[in-house]
């Protein structure tokens, strides 16, 4: 059965059911009127009152508004005051939450939410309940201050945040995260998806495998280093960190949350560590053979000489003294061209403050073809220039002549005997931007698989020629070297062999 409060008649029920509900309910509730000549009345207030307001329903009977007054916080007497006037000339609802400072509870939170009715005679009443947030505020404002915190904590950190609702497949990214992109709006990578677009192709599998250890629970957090293309069209390099905080029932990740620090100026440091680690190690490698090859050969010669010299000591009837003299001088000869090559070889590797110009790659090709033109006359060779006029690149003039030199004489000495030489010129831009120059031949060709790690080595010949000599490679790569770029080689045995040259040039 419902009882219906407004159609029963029986006033002695009703008003027992009305003195129920009104104990049970922790607001005090009130009747307020304000009079015509701005008197104030309290025709009901609640016994809650005592409880609330720290003051007894007989006392709202005397002068409420010096009561009330006095209750109300200095620095909100305005505001209450202020509303209360506004409601009573708009007859409209009243609402205001105002601080009261009570003799035993000391500073509380009040909210007052009232109906506003005008009656005939000009009175306005209002009927509505006073309510204690003080608990509510103290949350809000212990809220307030941790997201103060947290904003503080977001700004001053150097790294961006992002939260993956994977139920809705939506993610929110930090400023930081969107200035790393150099992003002004989220909707640009508002999706996982979108994201994925950005990391470098050759970045993405590990990326992939790292989220997904993490997803299926086998590692407590997921990390990873990966390159991200920004709005600028250019890659920077970000450590992302994240962990799953939610899950269902049967481990299925349901939201992730992480951080993304740019860290492409350590990583920068970090690869150039790495090529200047690399450097000292090809260096003192190269320390290492050339050292070898000074005590190996210059002993060998010197013991040579020695040994000459003890025959020619030892033939008392000087008979062959003749022919030790030309054994002699064919020694003192290998002798001079050894110390040559290495004091040149020396000469390169401890010049360090080698002159560094820009040149036009495509004229100083054209000197190189011009000084090769009478190198071999009994071969028809063709030289193919592919390198554009106006091309510069930035390195030591003399090394350049040299550089040049030695790879196109190297392609006649080596040539196939079945065929006249071809050496063509190619320039190239790099994957990360550096120039570069590709030298191709028709020639023997190298086997590389045997004598791949040899190349470049001082004194290693691959091929039978009566002029190999073996410094001429391992000149060459400390020259280039010394400019800071690089040599790799690509060839087939009875094919050909391409030299390039990457310059340290953007």
């Amino acid at each position: 059965m419902v009882f219906d409060l407004y159609g029963n008649e029986d006033c002695l029920e009703v008003n027992n059911f009305y003195k129920k509900l009104f104990a049970e309910m922790p607001d005090l509730l009130f009747q307020f009127v304000i009079d015509c000549d701005n008197n104030y009345t309290f025709p009901l207030v609640s016994k809650s009152a005592d409880e609330i307001f720290e003051l007894s329903a007989e006392m709202f009977s005397n002068d409420p508004k010096i009561i009330i007054y006095e209750r109300i916080y200095a620095q909100d007497r305005d505001l209450f005051f202020e509303s209360l006037v506004k409601a009573r000339k708009e007859v409209k609802p009243w609402h205001v939450e105002f601080r009261a400072v009570l003799p035993k509870k000391g500073l509380r939170w009040f909210k007052v939410s009232s109906k506003t009715e005008l009656s005939a005679d000009g009175c306005v009443s209002f009927y509505g309940h006073v309510s204690d947030i003080t608990e509510l505020k103290d949350k809000e404002e212990k809220l307030r201050i941790s997201e103060e915190r947290f904003q503080f904590a977001l700004d001053a950190s150097t790294a961006g945040i992002w939260d993956w609702d994977m139920v809705t497949n939506r993610v929110f990214y930090s400023s930081l995260s969107l200035k790393i992109l150099e992003l002004d709006s989220s909707d640009v990578v508002d999706d996982p998806e979108r994201w994925d677009k950005i990391v470098h192709p050759e970045d993405l599998p590990k990326y992939y495998s790292d989220i997904q250890e993490h997803f299926e629970n086998k590692i407590p957090y997921y990390e990873n280093y990966h390159r991200v293309m920004t709005s600028s069209g250019n890659y920077k390099w970000i450590l992302d960190r994240g962990k799953v905080i939610k899950r269902d029932e049967n481990g299925k990740p349901l939201r992730v949350i992480g951080m993304h620090t740019d860290v492409s100026l350590q990583k920068e440091k970090e690869l150039e560590l790495l090529k200047t680690m690399k450097l000292y190690s090809d260096q003192n490698s190269r320390l290492v053979n050339f050292s070898h090859i000074v005590s190996h050969n210059l002993n060998t010669q010197a013991g040579n000489i020695k040994s000459i010299l003890d025959f020619i000591d030892a033939d008392v009837d000087k008979q062959t003294v003749d022919e030790m003299l030309e054994h002699l001088r064919t020694v003192s000869n290998d002798l001079n061209d050894t110390i040559t090559n290495l004091t040149q070889i020396v000469k390169t590797q401890s010049n360090i403050n080698i002159a560094v110009v820009p040149l036009k790659l495509c004229d100083y090709i054209e000197k190189t073809i011009s000084t090769i033109k009478g190198f071999d006359k009994q071969k028809n060779v063709k030289i193919i220039n592919n390198v554009p006029k106006y091309l510069t690149v930035n390195f030591n003039p003399a090394y350049m002549e040299s550089v040049l030199l030695n790879f196109a004489t190297n392609a006649i000495k080596y040539a196939h005997p079945d065929r006249d030489p071809i050496i063509v010129f190619d320039f190239g831009i790099e994957p990360e931007g550096f120039k570069s120059l590709k030298i191709t031949d028709n020639g023997l060709g190298i086997d590389l698989n045997i004598y791949g790690d040899l190349l470049f080595g001082m004194y290693k010949t691959f091929h039978k020629h009566h002029e190999a000599r073996g410094i001429g490679l391992y000149i060459t790569r400390n020259q280039i070297e010394a400019m800071k770029g690089s040599i790799s080689v690509e060839s087939e045995v009875g094919v050909g062999t391409s030299f390039k040259i990457v310059f340290n040039d953007i």
